[in-house]
């Protein structure tokens, strides 16, 4: 019987001025139970994250940037370099994130098996292992991402493998072959929803996203955003239209695009009830300047597509995300008079 050969797996970790909690990541990745190139995409932080690294952790790539990339930046010069080495999967893991021994060995087993899937996602906790993060990302026909199981207490209620949406990319696989044919990260998003955009990419070409219960990882929320004030207003208000716009099949867009409309404008309230208007309008005005740019990237999604639009429909979640409380609260008397 011929030996199946090892494959080939690198990590990808992108960290800006997150020495603080890099040692613990580290330490987790290179304890993994099956071995993997370790690479450090550093974000030209100003911590000391980078004499950090070169002087306890002299066996990890470093990609070096001049500049501050996002994540979705920063994970693509790992990705690149994991591409151009020959490697048959790249892991992403934040870097204020601590994983099990064997999250990498169940992620890259679960795609060696479906080899219709394109990406692997884990059960993602906090860091105090009380309550979840994320058990993957779903899409609402609202035209909005959330992660699912968010802020439920750890338990056995989502421990079956199944097929989900989009991955979150602070601790997933991906299939080289899938991203050289969908494309990497889109550098514009910078962070938030990004991860979600280029799942949504692979399922219109035809790839599935799994859900892989027994790897497990844990992750310090909101570490890195919470630094900048107004930070994840303004990519949420910039990158949310991009992700409904490229993605989603001309009739399903149009089916969702009245509820959008009203989330949105109600998240720029929730802005300026929360004053970070500024942040909101930024946003908005940055995501109408590079719209002409991701009106082109539609068309290219779009000509590629593989699957029907009713795949697509099928896929989303027909209620609103539960932490989108403010709506749930505003829609709820007509929800009532509907029944």
């Amino acid at each position: 019987m011929k030996k199946q050969a090892v494959p080939r797996v690198s990590v990808v970790i992108p960290n800006w001025n997150g020495m603080d909690s890099l040692g613990d990541c580290l330490d987790s990745l290179l304890a993994q139970s099956l071995p993997a190139r370790i690479i450090v995409v550093e974000n030209a932080s100003k911590d000391g994250s980078l004499e950090f690294l070169q002087s306890h952790y002299p066996q990890i790539e470093l990609v070096i940037h001049r500049k501050n990339k996002g994540f979705a930046g920063g994970v693509n010069g790992g990705i690149r370099k994991s591409i151009q080495d020959g490697d048959d999967y790249v892991a992403l893991f934040n870097n204020d994130a601590i994983a099990d021994k064997d999250w990498l060995k169940n992620l890259v087993d679960n795609l060696v098996i479906n080899t219709d899937a394109g990406i692997a996602t884990c059960k993602l906790m906090d860091q105090n292992r009380q309550h979840l993060d994320s058990t993957g990302e779903e899409y609402s026909v609202w035209g909005l991402p959330y992660p699912r199981g968010r802020g439920e207490p750890v338990s056995d209620k989502y421990d079956d493998r199944v097929q989900i949406f989009a991955a979150s990319g602070g601790a997933s696989l991906y299939r080289i072959s899938m991203l050289e044919q969908i494309g990497l990260f889109d550098e514009d998003f910078f962070a938030y929803y990004e991860d979600v955009d280029l799942s949504f990419r692979a399922q219109l070409a035809g790839w599935k996203v799994r859900y892989v219960p027994e790897a497990v990882a844990y992750h310090q929320i909101g570490a890195t955003s919470s630094k900048i004030k107004g930070f994840t207003t303004y990519q949420a208000m910039k990158n949310l239209p991009w992700v409904l716009w490229k993605n989603a099949p001309f009739t399903v867009f149009i089916r969702i695009l009245p509820r959008f409309t009203v989330a949105y404008f109600a998240f720029i309230v929730r802005a300026a009830w929360r004053a970070q208007s500024w942040a909101a309008i930024h946003g908005y005005y940055k995501m109408l300047w590079l719209l002409p740019k991701k009106t082109v990237q539609r068309f290219k999604i779009q000509h590629r597509r593989t699957v029907p639009a009713s795949y697509i429909w099928a896929s989303l979640t027909p209620e609103l995300p539960p932490n989108a409380r403010n709506l749930r609260i505003l829609f709820h008397p007509i929800k009532t008079l509907r029944k």
